[in-house]
């Protein structure tokens, strides 16, 4: 084989390589967009305002509307720090309205590594937990002194039950639930360190109940501030 055929045919190679890659990430890409627009359907069925306000950060995909005339916030949020075993796939659930807290107050489970979706890390004053609590919650604040109905938030933790609820935070702005939807399957990630999450996808009902869960919790508050007041 002469040297202009064997550089023809290595061009030839580089090319069709090249041309597949291309193929590739344009599949992927289309696979995401499709998925996007799935889970905004589902996600219309309980919020049927939710319009996408992401900012465009790799892996984190934002949707706001109103729910039972409540402004609300939902967030998809891929975790791939290298502290963890296997990326995870974050479902926060927030509810922006005011609350009748004095500062912020996190609740988090098994706090053994950072996360991308809290600050929990930042804060700077750990508070001792109330009867009620998970063994598994540290909880934090920032703010020195501050007091919190401890007792009545533990009465509304049983979503934080089956091991998939990560943390509670109240903050006079607003509640925030995050849940674990999905981790990665290890073998793909094993193999090609894809974080492939086997096509979990939002369930609206799942939503709901969350939505429902710190609804409550925020009306709580409030109310009993009113009745002390």
């Amino acid at each position: 084989m002469s040297e202009v055929t064997s550089a023809l045919l290595a061009g030839a190679i580089a090319l069709a390589l090249v041309l597949h890659l291309m193929w590739l990430v344009r599949a992927s890409r289309n696979r995401a967009s499709a998925a996007l627009a799935v889970e905004q359907a589902s996600l219309r069925c309980v919020i049927s305002d939710a319009a996408n306000v992401s900012d465009g950060t790799a892996g984190i995909v934002t949707w706001e509307g109103s729910w039972n005339g409540r402004r609300v916030q939902v967030r998809t949020i891929v975790d791939t720090l290298a502290t963890r075993k296997l990326p995870v796939r974050w479902l926060s659930i927030s509810i922006l309205e005011k609350v009748a807290v004095p500062a912020a107050f996190d609740m988090m489970m098994r706090p053994g590594s950072p996360t991308t979706f809290s600050n929990f890390d930042h804060l700077e004053h750990t508070l001792p937990r109330a009867p009620g609590f998970p063994a598994e919650a540290v909880l934090r604040t920032d703010g020195r002194g501050a007091r919190f109905p401890q007792g009545l938030i533990a009465s509304h933790l049983d979503l934080f039950c089956d091991g998939r609820a990560k943390e509670l935070l109240i903050t006079p702005k607003g509640v925030r639930i995050v849940w674990l939807l999905a981790e990665a399957q290890r073998a793909r990630y094993g193999v090609f360190r894809q974080a492939d999450f086997g096509g979990a996808m939002l369930d609206p009902a799942l939503v709901e109940r969350l939505l429902t869960s710190i609804s409550a919790l925020r009306d709580a508050i409030n109310h009993a501030e009113r009745q002390a007041a």
